[in-house]
């Protein structure tokens, strides 16, 4: 075509490649730079996240990512007792250890002294006073661990986990154990268990390690606050009963209050391990561990069905092979009711917790006989003043009826007393006599009536 006002140049699809530029390429943006704590080191780890400031051609621009609003502090610690701090929201929780939402809610702060041990699929929801955890079969998720209360449960899972978890094993790494633990669950073959593995399966599963590590600090705690309400009451109540006084009732007042709050805490804990202990279903679906095996040795099997189910074989050799798997699951699931560990686990922690509960009921049975005391005190304090004032009460009618006689003679009526000498002060005596009799003859009513002590 011709170059005319209307003809457009054809422009050529070949682009010419901008020159590389010569000398070693920058290292790519940090992304999240993560600082987790070996369970050796006794310092507090952090979990730095970093997002790069430029994306392509954006430069210095760029505006910062907005920090989520539902987002909370969570400590994460694996199998080997490793910890690291993660800041998630719910909706990554509630992905990662598959639990519904109301379960978040339970952790919140509007059921802070509240007690809970919930049994879920694959997780386990923890809320023991101030102890509040997602609990798997691999990892532990504790929200809030930096507060005062939760520092001492972080340090018992830093020294306990490394020694308790299946990273002890012959110094082997977790990542090992975990290939190890795999190849003999979710293997073609089901191989003989090595005798390292035979003396992890004599102790509990990791689940029931946190859980016991919860309830050991909790009673402990527990325990120490009865230890100081004791410590404080009995001093008090002593000094109550010595001297009965504003101060010293104020100061039984809130030793009172504490204590219902403390048996109120106590009774939380005891009644829910009670509940788990009256139900074996709860107690069964707490073993997260024999469900994750039984789970990878269902696909196993499943595996193994379906492979040999493709190699063309007779039907009876078939068919032995499929009695043979049957039999081998039905064999390892025999003991899927059997719920002795933890019973034997939640028993330890309820009898502890039930001496906890008699410790604070003998307090407050102190503080009732310390208070039945004061109100005999009381009482007979009281039954004196009515005693004195029913003695006045009799002084008074006597002397009323002598200032009636003289109210009578003091009338201008005309009457030959009047004239006569020398009568006054007897008259006055005999009156006066009269009178005093009549107060001694009542008050001997009234204590022959037994309305007067001795």
């Amino acid at each position: 075509m011709g170059k005319g006002p209307f003809s457009f140049r054809r422009s050529s699809s070949r682009r010419r490649l901008k020159k590389a530029p010569e000398g070693p390429l920058p290292p790519p943006p940090p992304m999240m730079i993560e600082a987790s704590l070996s369970p050796n080191n006794q310092t507090a780890n952090t979990s730095i996240a970093a997002a790069s400031g430029t994306a392509g051609g954006g430069g210095a621009g760029g505006k910062p990512k907005k920090k989520t609003g539902g987002a909370r502090l969570w400590m994460r610690f694996d199998l080997c007792g490793q910890s690291e701090l993660l800041e998630c929201d719910k909706n990554v929780i509630i992905k990662r250890a598959a639990i519904p939402a109301r379960d978040l809610r339970i952790l919140g702060p509007v059921f802070s002294h509240s007690s809970n041990i919930l049994a879920r699929e694959k997780a386990m929801v923890v809320n023991l006073e101030f102890i509040k955890a997602i609990v798997t079969a691999e990892e532990v998720l504790l929200l809030d661990p930096l507060r005062q209360e939760v520092l001492p449960f972080v340090d018992q899972l830093r020294q306990q986990l490394p020694h308790k978890g299946p990273c002890r094993m012959q110094g082997a790494s977790p990542v090992d154990t975990q290939e190890t633990e795999v190849h003999f669950s979710t293997g073609g073959q089901w191989l003989p268990v090595p005798e390292s593995s035979e003396g992890l399966q004599n102790e509990l599963p990791f689940e029931f390690q946190v859980l016991e590590i919860a309830l050991e600090v909790v009673c402990t705690y527990l325990d120490s606050n009865v230890a100081d309400l004791e410590r404080d009451a009995y001093p008090v109540l002593d000094e109550l009963a010595r001297n009965v006084s504003t101060k010293n009732l104020e100061h039984v007042r809130s030793l009172k209050s504490n204590l219902t709050r403390l048996l109120a805490r106590v009774q939380k804990v005891r009644d829910e391990i009670e509940h788990l202990l009256d139900d074996n279903e709860d107690m069964a679906d707490l073993y997260l561990t024999r469900k994750w095996m039984q789970n990878q040795q269902n696909e196993a099997l499943l595996g193994a069905a379906v492979s040999n189910s493709l190699i063309t074989t007779p039907p009876s050799l078939r068919r032995l092979s499929s009695y043979r798997s049957v039999s081998l699951a039905t064999s390892n699931f025999a003991d899927d009711d059997d719920v002795e560990d933890l019973e034997m686990l939640l028993e330890a922690y309820f009898m502890q917790l039930d001496g906890t509960r008699n410790k604070i009921l003998s307090v407050r049975e102190y503080i009732d006989d310390t208070e039945d005391y004061v109100n005999i005190q009381l009482d007979n304090q009281r039954n004196e003043l009515i005693q004195l004032q029913l003695t006045l009460t009799i002084a008074s009618f006597a002397i009323a009826t002598e200032t009636l006689i003289a109210g009578v003679f003091g009338m201008n009526i005309p009457c030959p007393l009047y004239e006569m000498n020398g009568v006054f002060n007897p008259f006055v005596g005999c009156v006066t006599a009269g009178c005093v009799l009549l107060f001694l003859l009542v008050l001997g009513y009234a204590r022959w009536k037994k309305l007067l002590g001795s």
